[in-house]
């Protein structure tokens, strides 16, 4: 079987934009500002690894627009990091804080690393000297990083307390996700999940549907979609597929994420993070199966570009909440339509974790 070519998400991003341009009559000299991102930093660094060697990593920090306020937007590490994929997430950022309607413009970062394979020592000294790398273009009223895939307020404390010894006293302003004991906001974790599931419940009542008893698939089992699954759970829904990065679950008399979770966290040791699979009395499904099981309400909760022309005829829910961001392709988006199966937008759907990521920099 063929595999599907990988979709670029800048050419996604920017598909998108023309359309919604031609529906605003937006004029050409705004829409070619608007099409770009404003600066894009490329660094290439070196980090002292566990055996005394130096290995040489490439990072990443685009702003979009600042028109509206200092860029914002969060910092990911993994393998599969490209310049075009943090240019879309940057975008998509801009799109994001003008829906909310809070003053920050669109930027992103990232890292071309492979966590798991990194010890603790080796993070921090990557996330340090990634910091100085971008420190030139970043500042409370310049550039907010966050926490994203694969980083959380362990590393946005390293990158503050880098800016800050760079500065000579102390800025907290320069990054949000920060853990509460320097600045952090209560509630920040669980923003972005709490976020998608109001947008769900408005939607269920929109469309007529009951929370209670509907069967519901998350792809991504980290912070966005383990704690959606549990708050739906909560609220009585059932929990029917759950994935990560290792593999996924599916059992029609659903589960509870908790107890996932927690599993998970039996099964991980130091050089791998534990996985879903094997969950008992579920059956293993693959990463993209699970937006296709019977469901009637799909969580992606991934990564970019997960719904694609390949899989949106084989969907079988009624709503799709877009927790991750950008994970359906502008041709599923059409395909979807068609089909009547409504969409929540990512940048409103996970709009949550950037509203609170505010409430914090206010602070």
């Amino acid at each position: 079987m063929a595999t599907e070519p990988r979709v670029n998400p800048f050419a996604v991003a920017q598909s998108q934009f023309d359309r919604a341009a031609a529906k605003l009559n937006l004029k050409p000299d705004m829409r070619a500002i608007l099409r770009e991102p404003k600066r894009e930093l490329i660094v290439h660094f070196p980090v002292e690894m566990r055996d005394g060697s130096l290995k040489t990593f490439t990072g990443y920090r685009v702003q979009h627009n600042l028109n509206r306020g200092p860029g914002k937007g969060g910092i990911r590490y993994s393998p599969d990091v490209t310049l075009d994929e943090v240019k879309a997430l940057a975008m998509w950022m801009t799109w994001k804080c003008a829906t909310v309607d809070i003053p920050f413009g669109g930027a992103k970062g990232g890292v071309i690393c492979d966590p798991e394979a990194l010890n603790d020592r080796e993070l921090e000294r990557l996330t340090r000297r990634y910091a100085t790398e971008i420190s030139a273009i970043i500042g409370p009223y310049i550039d907010i990083p966050a926490p994203d895939v694969n980083t959380g307020s362990r590393e946005m404390a390293w990158i503050m307390d880098t800016y800050s010894m760079h500065n000579g006293y102390p800025i907290p302003g320069v990054i949000t996700g920060k853990p509460i004991e320097i600045g952090g906001a209560v509630g920040r974790g669980s923003a972005t999940a709490d976020g998608v599931v109001i947008c769900i419940e408005k939607a269920v009542e929109h469309l007529k549907m009951d929370i209670k008893g509907a069967r519901v698939a998350v792809q991504g089992f980290g912070n966005a979609g383990q704690i959606a699954a549990t708050l739906l759970h909560k609220m009585g829904a059932k929990i029917v597929a759950v994935s990560d990065t290792h593999g996924g679950i599916y059992s029609e008399a659903g589960f509870d994420p908790d107890s996932v979770l927690h599993y998970k966290q039996e099964n991980a040791h130091e050089k791998r993070r534990g996985s879903v699979a094997g969950f008992p009395g579920t059956k293993d499904v693959s990463v993209a199966n699970v937006l296709e099981v019977p469901c009637d309400i799909l969580v992606p909760a991934a990564v970019e570009n997960q719904i694609t022309k390949r899989n949106a005829a084989h969907i079988q829910a009624k709503l799709i909440a877009e927790a991750a961001n950008g994970p359906t392709t502008l041709e599923a988006d059409d395909i979807l339509f068609k089909r009547g199966i409504t969409v929540i937008p990512d940048i409103l759907a996970n709009a949550g974790g950037v509203t609170v990521s505010y409430f914090e920099w206010v602070q």
